[in-house]
């Protein structure tokens, strides 16, 4: 939301995002419950169309007079000592050889850019799959409306795979399937009409009536993997920098790979102010102040996914959720819950989890104190 306001394009952007104050858990008998994401009432999150999104980028892009836009372009070729690269044109299969002063690698997670900055001298590069993949899948709207909660993240969670359900402005909701791809229970083992019928039926009862394309959903839409991408460094001398998943793609489970690309090209553009007009600077300024928080960011990410689609629906978890809910009240300015500095704060991911292991900490040693009076109090009123 900084990166927006600073673009100008927030209210914008806003204007046609649904606001989510917390997430419904749907259980496998089609029981409700639902848990705010945070403690305050702005605290929310927001779904937007992503198409909606890039629209309102390119326009706002296209609105300066410095600024000029090419469309179905393929980029090959690229020379990171002089910042030039081929051009090849979609349509008329032409091509053609461009010269820039800088290369802004911002090409997501299998970045050609990268790609050719991986072929120079200690240039680290790494990538971890998941076993997990995803399908998505659709929930229409009913006489033109929500058929549940409109303002909730919907989490059937299963233990060991999940569905969630996001909004749409049309009343309609995106659904998305997180299951091995390999196994007994999996996208390898589910083939048939039947199969999914069955296994939907089963798993997500209260679902299935909303969904009557769900078989043939399954069957045409692609079933894609989920990628953690890490590099470094993000540049290379004045001439090449990386942005967003080109150098930090994170799994989805946090809801923060868009807001760390934006929040990329927030630290990016102050650095360039501090250190222009010399680039290289401002992008090691950049690489190093950025990088180990997203690598931070890439652990709570796959963490979080454990958490979703294993412990949202336990018990233990609501009671803790409830603690922590009650700490902040209490101590609001000692103690903020990791999610609430991640989601609602522009703490540095790092700091937010340094800060999260310290206060668990304290809090471990305030309970085994408690503890130990108690057992002392004990042993004295029984002798």
């Amino acid at each position: 939301m900084h990166a927006l306001r600073d673009a100008g394009v927030a209210d914008t952007v806003l204007a046609n995002a649904i606001p989510m104050p917390g997430r419904m858990i749907h259980s496998p008998e089609g029981t409700l419950a639902f848990q705010p994401y945070g403690t305050r009432p702005e605290h929310v999150i927001n779904a937007v169309s992503r198409l909606g999104l890039n629209i309102n980028l390119i326009d706002a892009a296209d609105a300066l007079s410095n600024v000029r836009l090419y469309f179905n372009q393929r980029i090959s070729d690229i020379e990171p000592d002089s910042a030039s690269f081929t051009a090849r044109d979609a349509a008329t299969d032409e091509s053609r050889r461009v010269q820039v002063d800088v290369i802004v690698g911002a090409d997501g997670a299998f970045s050609v850019v990268r790609a050719r900055l991986a072929r120079l001298d200690r240039f680290d590069f790494s990538q971890s799959y998941l076993a997990h993949g995803y399908k998505e899948l659709t929930i229409p709207p009913v006489n033109g409306g929500f058929c549940m909660e409109k303002n909730a993240l919907h989490i059937w969670p299963r233990g060991g795979y999940m569905m969630i359900a996001l909004p749409n402005h049309d009343g309609s909701f995106t659904c998305t399937l997180f299951w091995p791809f390999e196994g007994p229970n999996s996208f390898a083992n589910l083939q048939t009409r039947e199969e999914i019928s069955d296994f939907f039926s089963r798993n997500f009862p209260d679902a299935v009536p909303h969904m009557p394309e769900l078989a043939e959903e399954y069957l045409h839409n692609p079933t894609s993997s989920l990628v953690t991408v890490r590099c470094g460094p993000w540049y290379y001398r004045n001439r090449v920098v990386l942005v967003g998943d080109a150098c930090h793609a994170v799994v989805p489970f946090f809801g923060q790979g868009a807001n760390a690309a934006f929040e990329d090209c927030s630290v990016l553009r102050g650095c360039l102010e501090r250190h222009a007009p010399d680039w290289q600077a401002a992008f090691a300024e950049y690489y190093d102040t950025r990088k180990a928080h997203l690598d931070v960011l890439a652990d709570l990410c796959v963490n979080n996914f454990v958490e979703m689609r294993d412990h949202v629906a336990s018990a233990s978890f609501r009671l803790k959720k409830k603690l922590e809910a009650a700490l902040h009240r209490t101590f609001p300015r000692w103690f903020l819950p990791l999610y609430s500095m991640v989601a609602f704060s522009r703490i540095p991911y790092g700091d937010a989890k340094a800060k999260a292991d310290r206060q668990k900490t304290v809090i471990m040693v305030g309970m085994l104190g408690v503890i130990a009076v108690a057992v002392i109090l004990g042993v004295r009123i029984w002798n």
